[in-house]
């Protein structure tokens, strides 16, 4: 049922065995990209900045809004700033939506949106999961970038397509790489799910498989894969790993409910 994707590998800035930033070889010379785990390792030197208020965001949580010290996700959110060496990160509010906002600064008001795009260097763009998909995206010559929170809701509202669209280069000029998300084998949706992508293109049913329920596990990477195709990306690479099943290493709405987040990044540098 899933596509076959090539895999970005990863080299880790730090080699304890619970190590939470990982470096993304992206394929092009001045794109940085990082994914986040919820395990902190030997980054952080102060180990005040670990103490989560429940155990539930231990040890790495860089939400704000999910009930967690604000004075440690921001510590955190600070350490990954210096992790990267850039100048800001643009988070988002993500509301499940499909609003695609260009950046030519940072801003530090809070911005409504499910994707980013910038031609800014050093300006790291973030999205915060926890079982949805991240995509992150840059052109061939390194001079643009994009991150796409890829929820169903997102991706059955045309985000990908809307975010290609406000890009200055031309989709088959893009590198794709979509992140650490729910698994098919856990990702149980209802018929109105299924109709909803169907009415994007019927070729979508193939990424929904019936259970003995009544009910479909859907593969939310080869959605992705399928609607990055549809408009024209080529080289899309995928991590392949589901945050349901890997307890130890990512947080999962779905999995735990109460939980905290992790980011997926990318800057021009």
């Amino acid at each position: 049922m899933r596509n076959v994707c090539a895999t970005i590998p990863t080299t880790t800035k730090v080699t304890n065995i619970n190590t939470t930033i990982e470096t993304l070889s992206w394929p092009v010379n001045n794109v940085v990209a990082m994914q986040t785990s919820r395990y902190l390792g030997s980054v952080i030197e102060d180990d005040t900045l670990t103490t989560s208020s429940k155990a539930c965001y231990d040890h790495f949580n860089l939400a704000l809004h999910v009930g967690d010290s604000e004075l440690v996700v921001l510590g955190h959110r600070q350490q990954l700033l210096n992790q990267l060496s850039v100048n800001n990160i643009q988070w988002l509010h993500q509301v499940h939506g499909n609003n695609v906002v260009t950046l030519s600064s940072y801003s530090a008001h809070v911005i409504e949106a499910d994707a980013s795009i910038t031609r800014c260097k050093n300006l790291a763009l973030a999205i915060m999961t926890a079982d949805c998909l991240p995509i992150l995206l840059s052109n061939k010559e390194g001079s643009e970038i994009a991150a796409i929170h890829g929820g169903w809701r997102p991706l059955a509202a045309n985000i990908i397509d809307k975010t290609l669209s406000a890009m200055n280069s031309k989709a088959n000029q893009l590198v794709a790489w979509l992140g650490p998300c729910i698994g098919p084998a856990h990702f149980e949706v209802g018929a109105e799910v299924k109709g909803a992508f169907l009415t994007i293109d019927a070729n979508l049913g193939r990424y929904f498989e019936q259970n003995k329920l009544g009910k479909f596990q859907a593969d939310l990477v080869g959605i992705a894969s399928f609607l990055l195709q549809k408009s024209g990306v080529r080289l899309i690479t995928c991590c392949n790993e589901c945050t349901v099943s890997q307890q130890t290493k990512y947080y999962s709405f779905r999995r735990d409910n109460k939980t905290g987040r992790m980011a997926s990044l990318i800057v021009l540098q």
